[in-house]
Order: C-alpha cells, then structure tokens, then sequence
C-alpha cells in the first residue's frame, strides 16, 4: 500500500470518531456533565500531543527559532479564522447547548460545518506526515485524535439537535470532515514526502499551534461551562494518560 494512502486511512480513522460521536449523541442522550468530563480529559490528551509528539520533534529536527515561529504562526492563523467563523454564528460549535438556529443567525449552519473543518484538518495533516519516517503512524497522536474526536461528535451534535438541525445536515457535515480529514492526512504526506527536515518541522509547529489554540478557545470553554473545578483535574489527568502512552509508545 502506498504511504499516502496509508496516511489517507489513518486520517479517515480519526476523522470517522467524530462520525461516532455523531451517532451516539444523536440515539442517546448523554448527560452533558459526562460530555465535559470527557471533553476536558481529551483537552488534556491534545495538549500533551502536541508537547511531546509534535513540538518537541519539531524542535530536534527544525531547530528552535524555525519550530517557535511555525507555532506561534499556526496559533495565529487559528485564532483569525475562528474570529471570523465565531461572527457568522459558529462561536458555539463544540457546546452542547447555545448553538443559534439558522433563523436566529443566517449561515450559521455553514459556519458550524467550516469550524469543525478547520479544527480537524491541523490533527489530520500531522497524521499523515508523522508516516514519513518509515515508523508506522504515531501512536499518541493518533489516540489523541481519535479519543478528542469522539467527545466533540457527542457534544456539537447535541447542540445541532437542540438548535433544530436534521439528521441530513448533521451527518452530512460530520461525514464529509471525516473524508477531509482522510484527504488532508493523504495530502500531509504526498505532498511533504522528501520534503527537508526543516520544513517538515515547521509544517508540524504549526499544526502544533493550530491544535493548542483550538483546544484553548473551544474544548475547554465548553468542558468548564459543566465540569467546574473539576476540569483542571481532568485535563491533567488526559495528559498523563498521553504522556504515558507516548513514552510506552
């Protein structure tokens, strides 16, 4: 099987979690204090992957002023577009209540969909090029992915189900992010396979940035609105659970 094609599926992997928590939020009604819970411990997860599997690699490999410029460059780029995105109506696209009807704000539906696009693509992107050593796909990034994603279904779709969204609009948005999520994964390879170390490493600090703005202005805001106090506690705990799987890894 090609690496890029391989990428491809490991991408659509993380990507079809979404589609999971999609599915259950909309047959089950899951209490929104698990929700946060779970929320704030995958928060947890993505911060330690980013620490030890992306900007830590891309420090060794890129040097420091090239991996600082790429994340604080990817952070930057996250936040603009999430400024723009959150004044069309999509501020709210991770919460399990708030979200506006198309009626209150008009393209705000389209505005959720893009959001949820431009918070998976940084997470496929790294999945894909993390392929290009020959080592496999990685392990921590990937359970990041994938146990981040799930709880992020869960949550949007049952904000989409209380602001009125049918059945079409929710699968269709979370069914085509998870085949984006496959082609951003196939793209990250294809296109950086022989790429320099240095750019390799800048692509991934931006990634890096990217995921730790998103968790920062979405995951945690919405785990804190039901966890409380018990969020840092959770959080904490998601890291650890990453750190460890990471140095077993």
């Amino acid at each position: 099987m090609p690496q890029w094609v391989e990428a491809g599926v490991w991408g659509l992997a993380g990507g079809g979690a979404l589609v999971v928590g999609a599915l259950v939020a909309w047959f089950v009604r899951v209490p929104r204090d698990v929700v946060a819970v779970v929320m704030a411990f995958s928060a947890g997860v993505l911060i330690a992957a980013a620490s030890f599997e992306l900007v830590d690699e891309a420090e060794r490999t890129g040097g420091l002023l090239a991996t600082a410029a790429g994340f604080l460059g990817g952070a930057v780029a996250y936040v603009l577009a999430n400024v723009l995105l959150a004044r069309h109506g999509a501020r709210h696209r991770k919460r399990s209540a708030n979200q506006p009807t198309e009626s209150e704000q008009s393209g705000s539906g389209t505005a959720i969909a893009v959001g949820a696009l431009l918070d998976g693509v940084p997470e496929s992107v790294v999945l894909g090029v993390s392929l290009l050593g020959g080592g496999g796909v990685g392990v921590a990034m990937l359970a990041a992915v994938v146990i981040s994603n799930v709880p992020e279904g869960l949550s949007s779709v049952a904000g989409m189900k209380q602001a009125g969204r049918g059945p079409r609009y929710v699968f269709g948005v979370w069914g085509v992010i998870a085949v984006a999520s496959g082609v951003s994964a196939a793209l990250g390879n294809l296109l950086l396979d022989g790429a320099s170390p240095q750019l390799v490493a800048v692509i991934t600090a931006v990634a890096a940035g990217a995921i730790l703005a998103m968790v920062a202005d979405t995951m945690i805001p919405e785990a804190f609105d039901r966890a409380h106090l018990y969020t840092g506690l959770c959080t904490t705990a998601g890291f650890l659970t990453a750190f460890v799987v990471e140095r077993l890894g």
